[in-house]
């Protein structure tokens, strides 16, 4: 598992602020803090790594631009706000990214576009070509169409998905506590900082006190839920003070900053496990030798010209399983497209998909962070 030391070889992260930092105490965005925020974060992408940003603030500015001091109770009044402040607050990305170098892209997510597989597949592309492009991602809520997400969800929780949607190897929340303390340090002195626990430590439930200010929806409980999300798919999680000197480039070099939550299990087997446990296998494809043999020996992903045969009813996203020409299993993973085309393109070459169907998903069948070996 991740420890502090090998957070300096991690390569794809996501970083969530929360709106008790962006705000300034409801006076508005805190656009000297954000510069500070976008430097380190500018920094980490120079050096050659990727970062997704999940920031929340778009509700508070809002409250801020009309004069509102207390948080909407109407979901139509939270919606108008967040259409008003996610202006001001990617534009404030924008201007400081672009002072940095570096181009940034507004991605506008609901849970439900995490949940349904074809639109998750759609954002994990659209998210993953950006990054390769050295584009920095900012994603918020959809707030203005979400209905139950103002209600129940936050920015947390969405993090959390999107490290599980790009398979980053950390998420990093930042808040405005120096992390998580063994019990409420607003009502003990003595409470104790965690520097370090598994995200299955029953403890963790005990000590998270689920508060939350006056803006913001999330406190311990989503920060601990929302590492727990992140586990699955093999991501640590750092609950860090945003406040602090370089916090980021600290947590870069490994630093003891916060409080570390490290998965059970790896990337590779967290992933395995979800295809394997918590999918249901929807169809079938019957591969030729030279395919089986690339799968099992070099890792790379499922191509359409090693297809043989088609068997099942299945959607772009849903599991199918890769099997040789006796019926052994050697793979599954997540199908790129549906059942009808996938007998349109089988033994073809990626070259020819277009022609064939008149429009290109992926030229991957199956690409190889889908795929998980038998």
């Amino acid at each position: 598992m991740l420890s502090r030391n090998e957070v300096s070889s991690t390569r794809r992260w996501v970083v969530k602020i929360g709106s008790a930092l962006l705000t300034a105490n409801g006076k508005g965005l805190a656009r000297e803090a954000l510069s500070t925020w976008v430097e380190q974060m500018a920094a980490w992408v120079i050096a050659g790594n990727q970062l997704v940003l999940v920031s929340s603030g778009a509700v508070a500015e809002g409250m801020s631009r009309m004069g509102w001091s207390c948080r909407p109770m109407a979901l139509h009044e939270l919606q108008a706000a967040a259409a008003i402040g996610q202006m001001g607050l990617i534009r404030a990305y924008e201007t400081c990214f672009q002072k940095r170098g570096l181009h940034t892209a507004q991605v506008l997510l609901t849970h439900d576009d995490l949940a349904n597989r074809e639109r998750y597949l759609n954002a994990r592309s659209t998210l993953n070509t950006l990054l390769k492009l050295g584009v920095v991602p900012v994603v918020n809520e959809n707030d203005t169409v979400a209905n139950d997400e103002l209600l129940f969800g936050d920015n947390d929780t969405l993090a959390a998905l999107v490290a599980n949607l790009i398979g980053a190897d950390l998420l990093i929340l930042l808040t405005d506590q120096k992390g998580l303390y063994d019990s409420d340090p607003r009502f003990n002195e003595a409470a104790l900082l965690i520097s370090e626990s598994r995200v299955d430590d029953p403890l963790l439930d005990k000590v998270a006190a689920g508060s939350a200010g006056g803006l913001g929806k999330g406190g311990m409980t989503t920060k601990v839920r929302a590492a727990r999300l992140a586990a699955r798919s093999g991501a640590a999680t750092i609950i860090a003070p945003g406040e602090g000197r370089n916090v980021l480039g600290r947590i870069a070099a490994g630093e003891s900053i916060g409080t570390l939550l490290t998965p059970v299990r790896g990337p590779e087997a967290a992933r395995k496990r979800w295809l394997a446990g918590h999918l249901q296998v929807r169809g079938q494809l019957v591969l030729d030798d030279g395919a089986v043999k690339v799968l099992r020996e070099s890792g790379r992903s499922l191509l359409a010209i090693g297809v043989v045969t088609v068997t099942g009813s299945f959607s772009r996203g849903q599991v199918v399983s890769c099997v040789d020409r006796l019926g052994h299993e050697v793979a599954r993973g997540l199908v790129n497209y549906g059942a009808e085309e996938t007998d349109k393109i089988k033994g073809c070459a990626s070259a020819q998909i277009k022609s064939i169907l008149g429009y290109v998903d992926e030229d991957e069948l199956i690409h190889r962070d889908n795929l998980v070996l038998a």
